[in-house]
């Protein structure tokens, strides 16, 4: 397997993305998000708002529905649609096979890791209790939302990443990054960062244009990350 340059560093830290990734909570978002849109007078498919959606957080969303319906979504549209998305999670989402093996695998390999996330920290919370992941991804998550606070932007931009490598004092280079969409793809090689792109039951070309590396099944990160340890092609 020929590594991107950006490899020629060895890593120091690997951050996870979490939906799709870690927690197979998207199309359970794209069912609630589809549900919200119907009701603010857009017809989404959930099908359509994987498609149109995948990464973004929920202003980004907002930003586009009311663009799209030439009005204004109520103030409280996002904190609706959080609630209403961490309702589900909290009774429905369950882990990506092989996500929590590969959490431990990382830690084992003595390498830290920080999850970085679209998603709100009231969303993550209920989505990692439900898949019993709490104990070990606790005080090592960040969200857009943190940044947003800060005047600063979610995926694709680079920001949420620079963060997490900076909460753990690692330079970017020394950084991979685990995706499984495009806007997380784009986040990371905007911070300089390695991305492995997850992509299961795909052959993951859309994430290698993209910038990223492709692997189908979170129980095989654990050699790959033993790869990049060596830091070398």
């Amino acid at each position: 397997m020929k590594m991107p340059a950006s490899s020629s560093v060895p890593i120091r830290l690997v951050i996870f993305d979490c939906d799709g990734v870690l927690i197979d909570s998207e199309a359970l978002c794209d069912r609630v998000v589809s549900a919200e849109l119907h009701r603010a007078g857009w017809a989404l498919s959930p099908a359509d708002c994987h498609r149109l959606f995948l990464g973004l957080t929920f202003p980004d969303i907002r930003q586009a529905a009311e663009s799209h319906l030439h009005c204004r979504l109520g103030r409280d549209w996002v904190e609706h649609v959080v609630r209403r998305v961490t309702e589900v999670m909290a009774a429905e989402a369950e882990p990506i096979p092989g996500a929590r093996a590969a959490l431990e695998a990382t830690a084992a390999l003595g390498l830290p890791f920080r999850i970085a996330s679209n998603s709100s920290h009231t969303e993550m919370a209920a989505k990692f209790s439900r898949a019993g992941f709490s104990d070990i991804v606790n005080g090592r998550i960040h969200s857009a939302y943190d940044m947003i606070a800060l005047g600063k932007h979610g995926k694709p931009d680079p920001d949420l990443f620079l963060a997490a490598a900076s909460a753990e004092g690692v330079p970017p280079d020394a950084c991979v990054v685990i995706e499984d969409s495009l806007a997380g793809v784009r986040a990371a090689v905007a911070a300089g960062m390695t991305c492995l792109g997850f992509s299961p039951g795909t052959d993951g070309a859309h994430l290698r244009q993209a910038g990223a590396l492709p692997f189908t099944s979170m129980f095989a990160l654990p050699d790959l990350l033993r790869t990049f340890m060596q830091g070398t092609e």
